[in-house]
């Protein structure tokens, strides 16, 4: 994962051998990513709590160059071996999920993943918006292909911390995140701050606290060993009992936040 300031680099250009590539657009508001001679212009955002994006896939050995207006935009990779064709994402098809109930009310902007989009090899990306004091990534779960979880990806986090009604993250917003192993061998629990990033080692993750008032946003990019691409896990069998919770709980009027059309006014 790289996100790239088009602030600061007036464009970028990228290719990588052994590699497919999913762009998104994070705080600019339109980019042109030209993939082996043919550009496409794709709809961005003011930032990650204004809209949802447009997106690009492009395939592994690709030439891409990046150019457009200021702001970031994220590169995430995966290693591949499988060539599919260059795809452009509109904003508008993006599947919009609210996911959970109560205070685990969150939503799920499903760019790259199985049922979205087949067309890639491993890559797996999605962007989760959770309200201020909400819970996301919950109840905690794995998926590291030991002791009894046969689903096997490795999993990346990026933060964004913003606070009621701004567009993108702000310095002084505040989260907090919890990952562990079944042996306890690993055990975080870390305060996040805005553009904070999380690479699971193993074991179990969650939950992502978003602090009252401050609003988390995380893209996550995945990908395992395996051709057939999934984001199946295994919960922590002390906590399973919270899905079927929700059953009685209403889901949080906040969500969803954001759509393509921009924020979501209630």
């Amino acid at each position: 994962l790289e996100v790239h300031d088009l602030s600061r680099e007036r464009e970028v250009e990228f290719s990588f051998a052994d590699r497919e590539v999913v762009i998104v657009p994070l705080s600019t508001i339109s980019i042109n990513v030209t993939v082996n001679g043919t550009t496409f212009a794709l709809a961005g955002r003011p930032g990650v709590f204004a809209a949802v994006a447009d997106w690009l896939y492009a395939p592994v050995g690709a030439s891409v160059r990046v150019t457009g207006d200021p702001g970031e935009f994220a590169v995430c990779t995966a290693r591949a071996e499988r060539e599919f064709p260059v795809h452009h994402g509109r904003a508008a098809t993006v599947p919009v999920e609210p996911r959970g109930a109560g205070f685990a009310t969150r939503q799920v902007n499903n760019i790259a993943t199985p049922d979205s989009f087949r067309g890639a090899h491993r890559i797996l990306v999605c962007e989760v918006l959770t309200p201020g004091g909400n819970w996301s990534s919950w109840p905690p779960h794995r998926h590291d292909g030991i002791e009894g979880c046969p689903y096997m990806n490795e999993e990346i986090y990026y933060f964004r911390l913003g606070k009621q009604d701004s567009d993108h993250g702000v310095a002084e917003a505040t989260g907090y995140f919890h990952a562990y192993t079944v042996d306890r061998s690993v055990d975080d629990t870390v305060t996040l701050r805005d553009g904070d990033v999380y690479i699971l080692p193993a074991g179990y993750h969650g939950p992502s606290i978003a602090a009252p008032e401050y609003p988390m946003y995380f893209l996550n990019v995945l990908a395992g060993p395996s051709d057939d691409r999934t984001m199946a896990f295994c919960d922590d069998p002390s906590h399973h009992w919270i899905r079927d919770s929700w059953k009685s709980q209403k889901i949080d009027p906040r969500v969803p936040i954001t759509s393509a059309s921009g924020r979501v006014v209630r």
